[in-house]
């Protein structure tokens, strides 16, 4: 069980306090991943830290592309918090920031500044607005992103891998973290009831 910064289990039940709700589940399961992937094909038109060595035995350069840059940098931040967090899903949540990284780099590169922006931007607010529906709608809270927007940024992708890991493969980082983070879960939205009551007396 991590602790402090690495500490999955509290990370999880303060994100999970605000999605208790399956609608809403599974709408930040649609949405949360192209908002990370979108937001790096933005990323890919900040300045290169480091190119690619030419490679002369494949149809196409690399380094026109795949770039180390501070989108790479944001894909191997999250990468790392991650595996740190979990070994054995955080390495599947690591290889699927990479996968994003690369995949957004060649869409950007082909699309070009002048029309990545306008993709990323509708992308964006599509997947920014069903987010808040379903908190609207559906959970009846606010995003946990405006009482710790760095946590809720940080966790949101690996929050619903997880969470589709343990519906389809019942799998979980350790024995009893599903139940330590369930009743802390209850613990949390049990305090935010007692607040909005005494708020309306």
């Amino acid at each position: 069980m991590g602790k402090g910064l690495f500490d999955l289990e509290k990370h999880f039940a303060f994100y999970g306090a605000y999605h208790s709700n399956p609608i809403n589940i599974l709408i930040h399961v649609f949405f949360v991943w192209p908002i990370f992937y979108t937001s790096l094909v933005l990323f890919y038109f900040t300045p290169s830290l480091f190119n690619f060595p030419q490679i002369s035995f494949i149809p196409f350069q690399v380094s026109d592309s795949l770039v180390l840059n501070f989108g790479f940098l944001f894909a191997l931040m999250y990468a790392m918090f991650y595996v740190f967090m979990d070994m054995k899903a955080g390495t599947l949540a690591a290889l699927l920031c990479f996968l994003c990284w690369v995949g957004s780099s060649f869409l950007a590169n082909k699309l070009g500044f002048s029309l990545a922006w306008r993709v990323v931007l509708a992308a964006q607010l599509i997947c920014w607005t069903g987010q808040f529906i379903g908190h609207g709608l559906f959970e009846k809270r606010a995003p946990a992103l405006l009482d710790n927007i760095s946590q809720a940024f940080l966790m949101a992708p690996f929050f619903v891998l997880l969470e589709v890991l343990h519906k389809f493969f019942d799998y979980e980082p350790y024995p009893g973290f599903h139940a330590n983070v369930k009743a802390k879960i209850e613990t949390d939205r049990k305090e935010w009831q007692d607040k909005k009551l005494k708020k309306i007396s």
